[in-house]
């Protein structure tokens, strides 16, 4: 109920003009009483429908607002254009290296290509923060360097590693031209893991039968619900020492002699920056604005990394459930990841 008397005054004719309709007694005046009812609602709806409008106008302009402030932020961030002044290009590899990541090869190369290929690019500087991953994501990585630096011999590439730069993310590192670190970074381990578990004490425990059908002998090699045979242990073993030969044998093709340790740095250890500068593992200390500043000799950095497209920046600001509720209104829901 209102407070408004007016409120209750027009209520109570609303409600004495009804009851004469419905008694047959009414008049002109109830009619008209009725009619002026019925448009104050209609006209009240139509407002009600004009603030809707407004305020939907608002949060549009707010959502385009947005999108204007991030071209025009992104302007001076860099990596739109080859046309602009000369800068360092920065590349992010960050997080496990894996085909389906931000870290897989797809990405990266996408990433080094456009780097080299622009024109005011003076140097590329990968910044590193990854425990590795993949050997076969690292190897295309790797190859692509190799690759890039033949075609551009004149543009250095500098891998610097900050948190972390261990296994496969330190075997990309290794193909650049020179690599830097913080003193305290994680540097190295240099080796190859497999690892899993074996459930057949608790399937026995449980009374639990494992029924594994194959057509060839080694078709259940390595599987968690039988006893690990011997003969597939020495099996295993032999790839893993294979790849770590193949992992090894590419650091010191990208290291050269600038290592100094001894095959204690390829068992799989971790080193700290400092030490790692000691066994030649990293060239230098230093963060990615040191090496653009002091070693390239050009400041401005401009990111390669690929990032979120505009809508999704937007989202991420806005929050993620009024983003997907505005996604679905203006029907671009389909193609938008949230996370």
């Amino acid at each position: 109920m209102s407070n408004d008397p007016w409120d209750d005054k027009q209520q109570t004719q609303a409600s004495e003009a009804v009851d004469s309709v419905k008694s047959g007694k009414s008049n002109g005046r109830e009619w008209r009483l009725i009619e002026n009812l019925v448009n104050g609602l209609f006209s009240e709806q139509r407002k009600a429908r004009r603030w809707g409008i407004f305020f939907k106008s608002l949060t549009f302009m707010y959502l385009f607002a947005l999108l204007g402030f991030y071209f025009i932020s992104q302007q001076g961030i860099g990596g739109i254009s080859d046309d602009s002044e000369p800068h360092t290009a920065i590349i992010e590899l960050v997080g496990p290296i894996s085909a389906d990541s931000d870290a897989s090869a797809d990405i990266l190369v996408g990433s080094l290509r456009r780097a080299f290929e622009a024109k005011q690019t003076q140097a590329v500087i990968m910044r590193i923060n990854s425990p590795g991953g993949s050997p076969v994501q690292s190897g295309y990585v790797y190859d692509e360097i190799i690759r890039l630096r033949a075609i551009y011999p004149e543009k250095k590439l500098y891998a610097v590693i900050t948190d972390i730069g261990a296994s496969g993310a330190y075997y990309i590192a290794s193909a650049a031209d020179y690599i830097y670190a913080d003193k305290a970074s994680l540097v190295g381990s240099i080796g190859v893991i497999s690892a899993g578990f074996g459930f057949v004490g608790l399937m026995e425990k449980l009374g639990v039968e494992r029924r594994a059908l194959s057509s060839g002998e080694n078709k259940t090699f390595l599987d968690p619900f039988s006893p690990l045979k011997e003969t597939d242990r020495t099996f295993w073993q032999s790839v893993l020492a294979t790849t770590h030969k193949q992992f090894i044998a590419q650091v010191k093709k990208g290291r050269g002699d600038r290592l100094k340790g001894s095959d204690e740095l390829f068992s799989g250890l971790i080193w700290t920056g400092e030490q790692a500068l000691e066994n030649g593992l990293i060239d230098g200390l230093g963060s990615a604005s040191y090496v653009a500043r002091e070693i390239v000799g050009v400041e401005k950095l401009w990111d390669y990394s690929p990032g979120l497209s505009p809508i999704q920046e937007v989202i991420d600001r806005l929050g993620v459930s009024f983003a997907g509720e505005l996604a679905t209104r203006i029907g671009l829901s389909k193609g938008l990841r949230l996370e």
